[in-house]
């Protein structure tokens, strides 16, 4: 029996389905709208000579790699930023990209991205959620600060912004009408995105149980249930990753320069791997380097050494190779081997 490649070139409003064959001979192709019943249709022909379904993973793949995995389909995630480019082409287009998919496939050399499960992915969007909420009364935090160092020649700490029950910053502003409205405003942006990390936080612990592997990562100085839980939802089974570097580069801790006889020669893709794991152990590394006198030993030498941005980095990247360790083996935080 003739075995068959399905590649799909996947789009917001629309999608590319392109067949080929053993011998890469083209089947099929259509474009196609994104819609379900569209889509399965047009499969539906080919399905039981199919050996694979390549889908590329862009930003909104759940709904199509979930409704061909539960028509059965042997579905592949492509790894976009993994594969190689065809060349010497002088077309290319969407056509060409589904059918590139395809014949990858058929190779067996195609990059495949992981398939998150589908019952956990909505509580990974919560507390990607959370994180944006988080990132976002920062910045209104430290535009607050900004107005407050400029204006009245002193500073308040966030910690004292946050608090719901107290308002440090009117006193301070009282001076001038405008800068106190822009103060309340301020304030009142950083109590209600408070009320909604805290609405978030109580049901993803409800629902969601840290899994053996990822309970060792709350022996860690000041990572919590919350940051642990978001480590183990961004990073799926520890065992798909072989190295300790293949874990650290998924989080975005690794530098991306090029170099040769130690002269600079471009850079590597920055945007390579997990956003969301990069700023979790960003996070990792400011809470540790508050709770812990060994991690806060380390980053000082190496912010007198360099700069703080380097030192905060240099620590989020021991910390992330530490927590794939500990997630591996499933052991404890030991200082003494991260930072002697």
């Amino acid at each position: 029996m003739t075995s068959l490649y399905a590649g799909i070139d996947l789009h917001s409003n629309n999608s590319h389905l392109a067949i080929l064959d053993q011998d890469d001979k083209r089947v099929f192709h259509k474009k196609l709208p994104n819609m379900e019943d569209v889509l399965l249709a047009e499969l539906k022909p080919f399905q039981d000579e199919l050996s694979a379904v390549v889908v590329e993973s862009t930003f909104n793949w759940y709904w199509l790699v979930d409704c061909l995995m539960e028509q059965r389909y042997e579905v592949l995630l492509a790894n976009p930023a993994a594969m190689l480019q065809y060349k010497g082409l002088k077309h290319v287009d969407d056509k060409h990209d589904a059918f590139w998919l395809a014949h990858m496939a058929r190779l067996g050399i195609l990059p495949q991205g992981y398939i998150y499960p589908k019952e956990e992915r909505p509580f990974r969007d919560l507390l990607r959620k959370r994180g944006h909420l988080v990132r976002l009364r920062t910045s209104v935090i430290n535009s607050l600060q900004g107005i407050i160092s400029r204006n009245c020649g002193c500073s308040l700490s966030g910690n004292k912004m946050k608090r719901m029950r107290e308002n440090h910053v009117a006193p301070l502003l009282t001076a001038n009408e405008d800068l106190a409205f822009s103060g309340e405003v301020s304030r009142e942006v950083i109590d209600f995105l408070g009320q909604q990390i805290s609405r978030i936080e109580p049901l993803v612990l409800e629902k969601v149980q840290l899994r053996k592997p990822f309970q060792c990562l709350q022996s860690i100085p000041g990572v919590g249930k919350i940051l642990s839980l978001t480590i183990m939802l961004e990073t799926g089974p520890i065992t798909r990753f072989k190295k300790v570097g293949n874990f650290t580069s998924y989080c975005r801790k690794v530098p991306t320069t090029w170099t040769s006889n130690s002269k600079k020669k471009g850079k590597g893709n920055s945007k390579n791997g997990n956003k969301y794991l990069a700023w979790t152990f960003s996070e990792a590394a400011e809470y540790s380097r508050r709770h812990s006198d060994q991690a806060r030993a380390f980053f000082n030498r190496k912010a007198a050494r360099t700069n703080k941005s380097v030192a905060y980095s240099a620590l989020a990247h021991k910390l992330a190779r530490a927590s794939y360790y500990m997630m591996r083996d499933q052991v404890c935080f030991n200082p003494n081997k991260l930072f002697t």
